[in-house]
Protein backbone atom coordinates (compact mmCIF):
# COMPACT_ATOMS: atom_id res chain seq x y z
CA UNK A 1 0.00 0.00 0.00
CA UNK A 2 1.38 3.26 -1.22
CA UNK A 3 1.31 6.75 0.70
CA UNK A 4 -1.21 7.86 -1.46
CA UNK A 5 -3.39 5.12 -1.38
CA UNK A 6 -6.61 6.75 0.26
CA UNK A 7 -7.23 3.91 2.20
CA UNK A 8 -7.23 3.82 6.38
CA UNK A 9 -4.51 1.40 7.52
CA UNK A 10 -5.59 -1.67 8.59
CA UNK A 11 -6.32 -1.45 12.61
CA UNK A 12 -4.70 -4.20 14.50
CA UNK A 13 -6.47 -6.17 17.42
CA UNK A 14 -5.78 -5.14 21.30
CA UNK A 15 -3.87 -9.09 21.50
CA UNK A 16 -2.23 -8.48 18.27
CA UNK A 17 -0.76 -5.28 19.60
CA UNK A 18 0.80 -6.89 22.63
CA UNK A 19 4.06 -8.46 22.30
CA UNK A 20 5.39 -12.32 23.08
CA UNK A 21 5.89 -10.66 26.92
CA UNK A 22 3.21 -8.89 27.56
CA UNK A 23 1.07 -11.50 26.54
CA UNK A 24 2.53 -13.64 28.85
CA UNK A 25 2.33 -11.04 32.11
CA UNK A 26 -1.11 -10.52 31.19
CA UNK A 27 -2.15 -14.32 31.26
CA UNK A 28 -0.17 -14.16 34.37
CA UNK A 29 -2.81 -11.58 36.16
CA UNK A 30 -5.57 -12.90 34.65
CA UNK A 31 -4.99 -16.46 36.14
CA UNK A 32 -3.66 -14.87 39.64
CA UNK A 33 -7.16 -12.99 39.58
CA UNK A 34 -9.04 -16.10 38.90
CA UNK A 35 -7.59 -18.07 41.05
CA UNK A 36 -8.06 -15.52 44.13
CA UNK A 37 -11.36 -15.00 43.38
CA UNK A 38 -12.60 -18.76 43.19
CA UNK A 39 -10.74 -19.05 46.51
CA UNK A 40 -12.87 -16.05 48.28
CA UNK A 41 -16.05 -17.69 46.38
CA UNK A 42 -15.10 -21.33 48.06
CA UNK A 43 -14.51 -20.01 51.43
CA UNK A 44 -17.89 -17.87 51.32
CA UNK A 45 -19.76 -20.83 50.01
CA UNK A 46 -18.36 -22.84 52.31
CA UNK A 47 -18.94 -20.45 55.43
CA UNK A 48 -22.56 -19.76 54.71
CA UNK A 49 -23.18 -23.69 54.31
CA UNK A 50 -21.51 -24.45 57.35
CA UNK A 51 -23.66 -21.87 58.81
CA UNK A 52 -26.78 -23.02 57.42
CA UNK A 53 -25.89 -26.40 58.97
CA UNK A 54 -25.59 -25.42 62.69
CA UNK A 55 -28.62 -23.49 62.40
CA UNK A 56 -26.87 -20.07 62.46
CA UNK A 57 -28.56 -16.92 61.03
CA UNK A 58 -26.52 -14.29 58.85
CA UNK A 59 -27.24 -10.75 58.23
CA UNK A 60 -27.55 -7.79 60.42
CA UNK A 61 -31.04 -7.73 61.27
CA UNK A 62 -29.84 -7.79 64.35
CA UNK A 63 -28.78 -4.46 65.10
CA UNK A 64 -32.39 -3.51 65.15
CA UNK A 65 -32.46 -5.63 68.45
CA UNK A 66 -32.35 -4.42 72.11
CA UNK A 67 -28.44 -4.60 72.83
CA UNK A 68 -29.64 -4.53 77.09
CA UNK A 69 -25.55 -4.26 77.84
CA UNK A 70 -24.26 -1.85 80.15
CA UNK A 71 -21.91 0.73 78.85
CA UNK A 72 -20.48 2.59 81.97
CA UNK A 73 -17.84 5.23 80.15
CA UNK A 74 -19.32 6.75 76.91
CA UNK A 75 -19.00 10.06 75.03
CA UNK A 76 -22.58 10.15 73.69
CA UNK A 77 -26.14 9.09 75.51
CA UNK A 78 -26.99 5.38 75.97
CA UNK A 79 -29.82 3.33 77.52
CA UNK A 80 -29.27 -0.11 77.90
CA UNK A 81 -32.87 -0.50 75.94
CA UNK A 82 -30.82 0.96 72.70
CA UNK A 83 -30.44 -1.17 70.02
CA UNK A 84 -26.99 -2.58 68.82
CA UNK A 85 -26.42 -0.34 66.18
CA UNK A 86 -26.51 2.28 68.69
CA UNK A 87 -24.44 0.83 71.02
CA UNK A 88 -22.09 0.04 67.92
CA UNK A 89 -21.96 3.91 67.47
CA UNK A 90 -21.26 4.51 70.80
CA UNK A 91 -18.35 2.23 70.59
CA UNK A 92 -17.05 4.10 67.55
CA UNK A 93 -17.01 7.62 69.23
CA UNK A 94 -15.11 5.72 72.29
CA UNK A 95 -12.50 4.79 70.18
CA UNK A 96 -12.30 8.45 67.69
CA UNK A 97 -12.41 10.05 71.87
CA UNK A 98 -8.85 8.05 72.63
CA UNK A 99 -7.25 7.47 68.89
CA UNK A 100 -8.16 11.80 68.50
CA UNK A 101 -7.03 13.11 71.82
CA UNK A 102 -3.69 10.74 71.85
CA UNK A 103 -2.87 11.50 68.61
CA UNK A 104 -3.01 15.45 69.79
CA UNK A 105 -1.40 14.55 72.64
CA UNK A 106 1.40 12.25 71.27
CA UNK A 107 2.53 14.59 68.65
CA UNK A 108 3.04 17.75 71.05
CA UNK A 109 4.83 15.45 73.79
CA UNK A 110 6.67 13.14 71.08
CA UNK A 111 7.59 16.36 69.44
CA UNK A 112 9.02 18.50 72.64
CA UNK A 113 10.98 15.00 73.59
CA UNK A 114 12.74 14.67 70.11
CA UNK A 115 13.81 18.59 70.48
CA UNK A 116 15.21 17.67 73.66
CA UNK A 117 17.20 15.12 72.60
CA UNK A 118 19.00 17.37 70.51
CA UNK A 119 19.19 20.01 73.37
CA UNK A 120 22.62 21.23 74.26
CA UNK A 121 21.63 21.05 78.00
CA UNK A 122 23.63 17.30 78.90
CA UNK A 123 20.89 16.44 81.29
CA UNK A 124 17.52 16.89 79.48
CA UNK A 125 19.03 15.45 75.98
CA UNK A 126 20.01 12.58 78.61
CA UNK A 127 16.64 12.17 80.01
CA UNK A 128 14.81 12.61 76.80
CA UNK A 129 17.17 9.91 75.82
CA UNK A 130 16.18 7.17 78.70
CA UNK A 131 13.14 8.15 78.16
CA UNK A 132 12.97 6.84 74.41
CA UNK A 133 14.85 4.10 74.83
CA UNK A 134 12.72 2.49 78.41
CA UNK A 135 9.27 3.30 76.30
CA UNK A 136 10.05 1.83 73.16
CA UNK A 137 11.53 -1.49 74.91
CA UNK A 138 8.48 -2.09 76.99
CA UNK A 139 5.64 -3.97 75.22
CA UNK A 140 2.57 -1.47 75.08
CA UNK A 141 0.19 -4.07 76.64
CA UNK A 142 2.80 -4.15 79.74
CA UNK A 143 2.64 -0.28 80.07
CA UNK A 144 -1.33 -0.02 79.80
CA UNK A 145 -1.34 -2.94 82.22
CA UNK A 146 1.00 -1.13 84.86
CA UNK A 147 -0.48 2.10 84.15
CA UNK A 148 -4.22 0.44 85.06
CA UNK A 149 -3.12 -1.37 88.24
CA UNK A 150 -1.38 1.98 89.69
CA UNK A 151 -4.77 3.56 89.27
CA UNK A 152 -6.46 1.03 91.00
CA UNK A 153 -3.92 1.04 93.70
CA UNK A 154 -4.52 4.86 94.18
CA UNK A 155 -6.87 5.69 97.08
CA UNK A 156 -10.78 5.88 97.45
CA UNK A 157 -12.83 8.76 96.53
CA UNK A 158 -13.07 10.03 100.11
CA UNK A 159 -9.01 10.20 100.33
CA UNK A 160 -8.59 11.23 96.68
CA UNK A 161 -5.60 13.27 96.12
CA UNK A 162 -6.30 17.05 95.17
CA UNK A 163 -2.93 18.28 93.27
CA UNK A 164 -4.94 21.69 92.35
CA UNK A 165 -8.03 22.56 94.10
CA UNK A 166 -10.80 21.32 92.02
CA UNK A 167 -9.02 18.27 90.61
CA UNK A 168 -9.32 14.56 92.28
CA UNK A 169 -6.94 12.03 91.50
CA UNK A 170 -8.61 8.43 92.95
CA UNK A 171 -9.27 5.27 92.00
CA UNK A 172 -12.61 6.59 90.55
CA UNK A 173 -10.43 7.84 87.91
CA UNK A 174 -9.40 11.97 86.98
CA UNK A 175 -11.99 14.13 88.07
CA UNK A 176 -12.01 17.72 86.57
CA UNK A 177 -13.73 21.06 86.76
CA UNK A 178 -16.06 21.33 83.41
CA UNK A 179 -18.10 23.81 81.46
CA UNK A 180 -21.34 22.45 80.43
CA UNK A 181 -21.76 23.16 76.75
CA UNK A 182 -24.76 23.51 75.37
CA UNK A 183 -26.06 24.81 71.47
CA UNK A 184 -24.74 28.69 72.56
CA UNK A 185 -21.51 27.30 73.72
CA UNK A 186 -21.39 25.20 70.27
CA UNK A 187 -21.98 28.85 67.91
CA UNK A 188 -19.09 30.78 70.40
CA UNK A 189 -16.66 27.77 70.58
CA UNK A 190 -17.28 27.53 66.01
CA UNK A 191 -16.75 31.00 65.87
CA UNK A 192 -13.49 30.74 67.54
CA UNK A 193 -12.25 27.99 65.31
CA UNK A 194 -13.67 29.69 62.11
CA UNK A 195 -11.38 32.59 63.41
CA UNK A 196 -8.47 30.72 63.71
CA UNK A 197 -8.54 29.54 60.42
CA UNK A 198 -9.00 32.98 59.03
CA UNK A 199 -6.48 34.65 61.18
CA UNK A 200 -3.96 31.60 59.73
CA UNK A 201 -5.08 32.54 55.85
CA UNK A 202 -4.06 36.23 56.71
CA UNK A 203 -0.93 35.46 58.54
CA UNK A 204 0.07 33.51 55.24
CA UNK A 205 -0.91 36.92 53.22
CA UNK A 206 1.14 39.11 55.18
CA UNK A 207 4.09 36.82 55.01
CA UNK A 208 3.52 36.90 51.34
CA UNK A 209 3.72 40.66 51.23
CA UNK A 210 6.61 40.68 53.41
CA UNK A 211 8.18 38.68 51.43
CA UNK A 212 7.36 40.64 48.30
CA UNK A 213 8.07 44.23 49.55
CA UNK A 214 10.36 43.22 52.56
CA UNK A 215 8.04 45.69 54.76
CA UNK A 216 6.79 43.55 57.76
CA UNK A 217 3.06 43.91 59.31
CA UNK A 218 2.18 43.26 62.43
CA UNK A 219 -0.47 40.30 62.50
CA UNK A 220 -1.55 40.73 66.11
CA UNK A 221 -4.19 43.24 65.31
CA UNK A 222 -6.24 40.58 62.74
CA UNK A 223 -5.36 37.69 65.50
CA UNK A 224 -6.97 39.77 68.99
CA UNK A 225 -9.78 40.83 66.57
CA UNK A 226 -10.41 37.29 65.18
CA UNK A 227 -9.68 34.97 68.16
CA UNK A 228 -10.52 37.40 70.83
CA UNK A 229 -13.23 40.04 69.75
CA UNK A 230 -15.33 37.99 67.45
CA UNK A 231 -16.15 34.91 70.14
CA UNK A 232 -17.13 37.21 73.07
CA UNK A 233 -19.22 39.79 70.54
CA UNK A 234 -21.01 36.45 69.48
CA UNK A 235 -21.30 35.06 73.20
CA UNK A 236 -22.39 38.79 74.18
CA UNK A 237 -24.73 38.79 71.41
CA UNK A 238 -26.04 35.71 72.34
CA UNK A 239 -26.25 35.70 76.00
CA UNK A 240 -24.29 32.64 76.40
CA UNK A 241 -23.65 32.05 80.23
CA UNK A 242 -20.32 30.73 81.14
CA UNK A 243 -20.88 28.87 84.21
CA UNK A 244 -18.13 26.37 85.63
CA UNK A 245 -19.10 23.19 87.42
CA UNK A 246 -17.01 22.20 90.26
CA UNK A 247 -16.46 18.47 91.33
CA UNK A 248 -17.53 17.95 94.69
CA UNK A 249 -17.99 14.41 96.75
CA UNK A 250 -21.10 13.69 97.86
CA UNK A 251 -21.16 10.06 99.72
CA UNK A 252 -19.03 7.69 97.87
CA UNK A 253 -18.60 9.30 94.68
CA UNK A 254 -18.04 12.59 93.15
CA UNK A 255 -20.73 14.72 91.37
CA UNK A 256 -20.30 17.60 88.83
CA UNK A 257 -17.32 18.01 86.84
CA UNK A 258 -15.59 16.19 83.99
CA UNK A 259 -14.72 12.38 85.17
CA UNK A 260 -11.82 10.47 83.41
CA UNK A 261 -13.11 7.18 83.96
CA UNK A 262 -9.44 4.56 85.35
CA UNK A 263 -9.92 2.35 82.82
CA UNK A 264 -9.98 5.35 79.93
CA UNK A 265 -7.02 7.10 81.71
CA UNK A 266 -4.79 4.59 82.04
CA UNK A 267 -5.57 3.31 78.06
CA UNK A 268 -4.81 7.66 77.15
CA UNK A 269 -1.77 7.53 79.27
CA UNK A 270 -0.11 4.45 77.98
CA UNK A 271 -1.03 4.80 74.29
CA UNK A 272 0.22 9.04 74.52
CA UNK A 273 3.77 7.87 76.65
CA UNK A 274 4.40 4.75 74.25
CA UNK A 275 3.63 6.64 70.71
CA UNK A 276 5.21 9.98 71.83
CA UNK A 277 8.67 8.04 72.10
CA UNK A 278 9.10 6.56 68.23
CA UNK A 279 7.30 10.31 67.54
CA UNK A 280 9.99 11.79 69.29
CA UNK A 281 12.73 9.53 67.26
CA UNK A 282 11.13 10.70 63.82
CA UNK A 283 11.27 14.73 65.24
CA UNK A 284 14.72 13.92 66.05
CA UNK A 285 16.02 12.68 62.29
CA UNK A 286 13.95 15.11 60.60
CA UNK A 287 15.28 17.78 62.03
CA UNK A 288 19.27 16.38 61.61
CA UNK A 289 18.09 15.96 57.98
CA UNK A 290 18.01 19.99 57.39
CA UNK A 291 21.71 20.60 56.42
CA UNK A 292 23.84 22.33 58.81
CA UNK A 293 24.01 25.68 56.69
CA UNK A 294 20.35 26.29 57.50
CA UNK A 295 21.76 26.93 60.66
CA UNK A 296 24.69 28.70 60.46
CA UNK A 297 22.65 30.67 58.17
CA UNK A 298 20.08 31.99 60.49
CA UNK A 299 22.85 32.32 63.33
CA UNK A 300 24.75 34.82 61.16
CA UNK A 301 21.44 36.62 60.58
CA UNK A 302 21.40 37.41 63.98
CA UNK A 303 18.00 35.08 65.20
CA UNK A 304 17.01 33.42 67.69
CA UNK A 305 17.56 29.43 68.17
CA UNK A 306 13.77 29.12 69.09
CA UNK A 307 12.90 31.65 66.25
CA UNK A 308 15.02 29.24 63.60
CA UNK A 309 13.70 26.16 65.20
CA UNK A 310 10.44 27.25 64.56
CA UNK A 311 10.28 29.39 61.15
CA UNK A 312 13.20 27.41 59.58
CA UNK A 313 14.23 24.09 60.60
CA UNK A 314 10.60 23.06 61.37
CA UNK A 315 9.03 23.45 58.26
CA UNK A 316 12.23 22.11 56.90
CA UNK A 317 12.11 19.06 58.51
CA UNK A 318 8.31 18.33 58.14
CA UNK A 319 9.15 17.05 54.50
CA UNK A 320 10.84 14.54 56.44
CA UNK A 321 8.81 13.93 59.27
CA UNK A 322 5.73 13.56 58.05
CA UNK A 323 5.16 10.15 56.03
CA UNK A 324 6.65 7.85 59.20
CA UNK A 325 4.73 10.13 61.38
CA UNK A 326 1.37 8.64 59.52
CA UNK A 327 2.62 5.31 60.33
CA UNK A 328 2.50 6.25 64.24
CA UNK A 329 -0.73 7.37 64.03
CA UNK A 330 -2.24 4.25 62.76
CA UNK A 331 -0.54 2.32 65.17
CA UNK A 332 -1.39 4.60 67.60
CA UNK A 333 -5.62 4.04 66.64
CA UNK A 334 -4.85 0.41 66.01
CA UNK A 335 -3.68 -0.18 69.48
CA UNK A 336 -6.55 1.74 70.78
CA UNK A 337 -8.08 -1.82 70.31
CA UNK A 338 -5.85 -3.36 73.37
CA UNK A 339 -8.63 -1.56 75.57
CA UNK A 340 -10.45 -4.50 75.89
CA UNK A 341 -7.61 -5.93 78.34
CA UNK A 342 -8.89 -3.67 80.79
CA UNK A 343 -12.25 -3.24 80.24
CA UNK A 344 -12.58 -0.03 78.75
CA UNK A 345 -15.54 -0.39 76.20
CA UNK A 346 -14.23 0.27 72.79
CA UNK A 347 -15.99 -0.87 69.29
CA UNK A 348 -14.04 -4.15 69.88
CA UNK A 349 -15.00 -4.42 73.55
CA UNK A 350 -18.43 -4.52 72.42
CA UNK A 351 -18.01 -6.15 69.74
CA UNK A 352 -17.31 -8.67 71.51
CA UNK A 353 -20.13 -8.44 73.85
CA UNK A 354 -22.35 -8.29 70.93
CA UNK A 355 -21.08 -11.38 69.29
CA UNK A 356 -21.25 -13.66 73.55
CA UNK A 357 -24.78 -12.73 72.94
CA UNK A 358 -25.92 -13.18 69.45
CA UNK A 359 -23.22 -15.42 68.04
CA UNK A 360 -23.06 -13.36 65.13
CA UNK A 361 -19.14 -13.70 64.94
CA UNK A 362 -18.55 -13.19 61.24
CA UNK A 363 -20.60 -9.87 61.12
CA UNK A 364 -19.41 -8.28 64.64
CA UNK A 365 -15.70 -8.93 62.95
CA UNK A 366 -16.65 -7.64 59.86
CA UNK A 367 -17.93 -4.53 61.60
CA UNK A 368 -14.69 -4.15 63.75
CA UNK A 369 -12.36 -4.14 60.69
CA UNK A 370 -14.93 -2.06 58.90
CA UNK A 371 -14.58 0.61 61.50
CA UNK A 372 -10.76 0.66 61.64
CA UNK A 373 -9.98 0.71 58.04
CA UNK A 374 -12.35 3.66 57.83
CA UNK A 375 -10.80 5.48 60.54
CA UNK A 376 -6.95 4.20 58.95
CA UNK A 377 -8.26 5.42 55.25
CA UNK A 378 -9.39 8.77 56.78
CA UNK A 379 -5.88 9.25 58.69
CA UNK A 380 -4.12 8.32 55.88
CA UNK A 381 -6.07 10.51 53.59
CA UNK A 382 -5.63 13.53 55.52
CA UNK A 383 -1.79 13.05 56.33
CA UNK A 384 -0.96 12.15 52.14
CA UNK A 385 -2.54 15.17 51.37
CA UNK A 386 -0.71 17.46 54.00
CA UNK A 387 2.00 15.51 52.42
CA UNK A 388 1.95 16.68 49.34
CA UNK A 389 0.86 19.99 49.97
CA UNK A 390 4.18 20.79 52.02
CA UNK A 391 6.33 18.70 49.28
CA UNK A 392 8.79 20.64 47.86
CA UNK A 393 8.07 21.60 43.91
CA UNK A 394 10.51 21.22 41.35
CA UNK A 395 10.84 23.71 38.80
Amino acid sequence: MTSDDPRPPPRRSFFGALGPNELKGLFWQVLVVGIAVAVIVFLWSNTVTNLSARRITTGFAFLGREAGMPISDSLLAYNPRDSYLWAFVVGVANTLRVAVIGIVLATILGTLIGISRLSTNWLLSRFAAVYVEVLRDIPLLLQLLFWYVLMQALPAARAAWRPVEGVFLSNRGLILPAIPVGSPQLWVLGTAVLGCAAFLVIQRWLVAQQVRDGKPRPAWPFALGLIAVLPVAVSLSLGVSWTIEWPALRGFNFVGGLTLAPEYFALLIALVTYTSAFIAEIVRSGIQSVPRGQWDAASALGLRRSFMLRQIILPQALRVIVPPMTSQYLNLTKNSSLAVAIGYQDVVSIANTTLNQTGQAIEAIALIMAVFLTISLGISFFMNWYNARIALAER
